[in-house]
């Protein structure tokens, strides 16, 4: 299977340069993976570490790195992860081309 190139936006990577600054440990990364999980069959999860595994995929933007393992990649092959901000709440999210449905609540989704 061809992957197609995960987008890191601009936004998102900012963001993850506050939380970096906040923390105080320059060396971490977002980790970005999939789970079996909800009501779909899949969950997103975000996280912060300093590890970079075997066969990770690594996308810098602004100096910080985005991590995503090679099974999760699969799943993510041409999303654009993103950070959002509104009155009613600031978040990551993931625009992935590869779903096909989610649930209700949005937390979960199916490929």
């Amino acid at each position: 299977m061809l992957l197609k190139m995960i987008t890191f936006t601009d936004a998102a990577a900012i963001k993850v340069q506050e939380v970096v600054k906040e923390e105080g440990d320059t060396n971490l990364n977002l980790r970005v993976l999939i789970s079996g999980g909800g009501c779909s069959g899949f969950r997103y999860g975000f996280t912060l570490d300093n590890n970079e595994g075997e066969g990770d995929v690594v996308i810098e933007n602004q100096g910080v790195k985005l991590v995503v393992d090679p099974i999760s990649a699969q799943y993510l092959s041409g999303a654009s992860i993103d950070y959002t901000e509104s009155l009613e709440s600031s978040h990551f999210s993931i625009s992935n081309p590869n779903v096909t449905t989610t649930c209700g609540c949005g937390s979960s989704f199916a490929i």
